[in-house]
């Protein structure tokens, strides 16, 4: 097997496994990578030969980086050629780090400096519903139910289902663009030009609305998601059920997401400020 019939076959695969397009383009990528890097075909690459891509390509960057790297070859070998190579290769620690959180009133400048009503809609739900980009990208009009006021969505991360509130400052538009689409013989929820908005034309969208606001944190769509936690948080949503919307299959997940916030321990008095 070349390399190119290789990287066809993790393509099918994956799409096959419903992963979102930023998984796809990562992992083939990262599969790109270690092919290039070792000149052999892929039934010819060794243990050997993954420790060295890491060693000179990867061993000054974050962990994270490291444990996706090998993730993405774990999967093609051990779903193309049966074969782990990286089953002995250790894996470095995962760093904590705080995700970025946008506070309310940066949320509001964010939302006003977005000029289309489609795409200001689209951010405004994202936040509003703390959607994954690829579940905001794949929602069909018939997964709305604004009898309910619910939304389902279908195979989310891990494929699993769950629902979510449609929240009610944007119920009648969303019902004005669910009506568009079924006029126009649609299914998604957001048009694009393959027939739903591209999960990269979204991050565009919020980074160049982010820059345009001033903001000076760097925002993408996964912000959004953390921003609908912590302020849920704030406001005294219990953890397990944000752990619900947010389709953690892990509470631990779901308290990295929803850090103590500034906003909180600004609200903590000092002891020596009750003596008085």
């Amino acid at each position: 097997m070349n390399q190119q019939e290789f990287l066809n076959k993790i393509t099918i695969e994956l799409k096959i496994s419903k992963n979102s397009e930023y998984t796809i383009r990562n992992y083939l990528r990262a599969n790109k990578s270690l092919l290039e890097f070792s000149h052999k075909d892929p039934n010819q690459i060794t243990e050997d030969d993954v420790k060295s891509y890491i060693a000179e390509n990867l061993s000054d960057k974050a962990s994270t980086s490291i444990i996706l790297f090998l993730a993405a070859i774990k999967y093609a070998y051990q779903n193309i050629l049966k074969n782990d190579l990286t089953v002995s290769i250790k894996r470095p620690r995962r760093e904590r780090k705080m995700p970025v959180v946008l506070t309310k009133e940066e949320i509001k400048q964010l939302l006003n400096s977005i000029e289309t009503a489609k795409s200001k809609l689209m951010v405004s739900f994202m936040y509003a519903s703390g959607m994954r980009v690829s579940e905001i990208t794949n929602l069909k009009t018939n997964q709305l139910d604004f009898e309910e006021n619910i939304g389902h969505v279908r195979q989310g991360k891990g494929r699993k289902d769950r629902i979510f509130n449609i929240p009610k400052f944007l119920a009648s538009k969303l019902k004005k663009q669910v009506q568009h689409q079924e006029e126009n013989y649609q299914e998604y929820l957001f048009p694009g030009l393959k027939g739903k908005m591209s999960e990269r034309n979204l991050q565009k969208i919020v980074k160049s609305s982010a820059q345009k606001a001033g903001l000076k944190k760097d925002v993408h769509c996964h912000t959004l998601r953390h921003s609908f936690a912590t302020h849920l948080l704030e406001n005294g949503t219990d953890i397990r059920m944000i752990q619900e919307l947010l389709g953690h299959a892990s509470l631990s997940t779901t308290e990295l997401y929803t850090h103590v916030s500034a906003e909180q321990i600004k609200k903590i008095k000092s002891p020596i400020d009750m003596l008085n």
